[in-house]
């Protein structure tokens, strides 16, 4: 099976650090393999509201900026997630779509969550912290989901800015980018 990268970008700006970070890692894809990116703030979604306890517990099938994002997300074997850090976690926009899925998991005839088993979820982040340690609470947050999903854990990219183009002064981040999505044997999550 070929592989089709997903890149949810959640920064309230385009062209920032993450996105440069990501891009600077997606150009080392074997030519060919197929991306596809979205600016969550071009697919604005609604609040997530929890319907698990109201009737049967099933959720309707997503319309809209939803919809859009639910095919995406089953059309891609690579789920890569590039939020900036924000207050040591992610972007509000990158939470608010991951709490979507839990919507998804209930509609009936999608099979949400064994559909997402065995694709890879990758992150990349730009912080203003020269600590890495600081986006440890991001880090746990993508493992965790990956392991609940039961999917592969590709890691998180990491890398150095505050302003526009900082990344690009960051080194060791734009060494790690290019071989970020090398072939390597799969790294299982953390258990919950």
């Amino acid at each position: 099976m070929s592989r089709k990268f997903l890149f949810l970008l959640g920064s309230s700006r385009t062209g920032g650090n993450t996105e440069a970070l990501a891009r600077l890692a997606a150009e080392q894809l074997p030519v060919g393999t197929e991306q596809r990116w979205l600016h969550l703030s071009d697919l604005p979604l609604p609040d997530f509201e929890d319907l698990r306890h109201e009737g049967e517990g099933n959720y309707p099938a997503p319309t809209g900026h939803a919809a859009t994002l639910l095919d995406a997300t089953l059309e891609a074997t690579d789920l890569v997630i590039a939020s900036p850090l924000y207050w040591y976690s992610l972007t509000t926009s990158t939470k608010r779509y991951l709490d979507h899925w839990s919507g998804w998991m209930r509609v009936p005839g999608v099979d949400f969550k064994p559909r997402m088993a065995g694709r890879t979820l990758w992150g990349v982040t730009a912080l203003a912290d020269s600590d890495r340690s600081a986006a440890d609470p991001l880090v746990g947050t993508l493992n965790t989901i990956a392991s609940y999903m039961k999917m592969e854990w590709g890691g998180v990219l990491l890398g150095n800015g505050s302003r526009p183009g900082d990344v690009l002064n960051d080194i060791r981040a734009q060494t790690e980018a290019k071989a970020f999505f090398a072939p390597r044997t799969p790294v299982p999550p953390a258990t919950p």
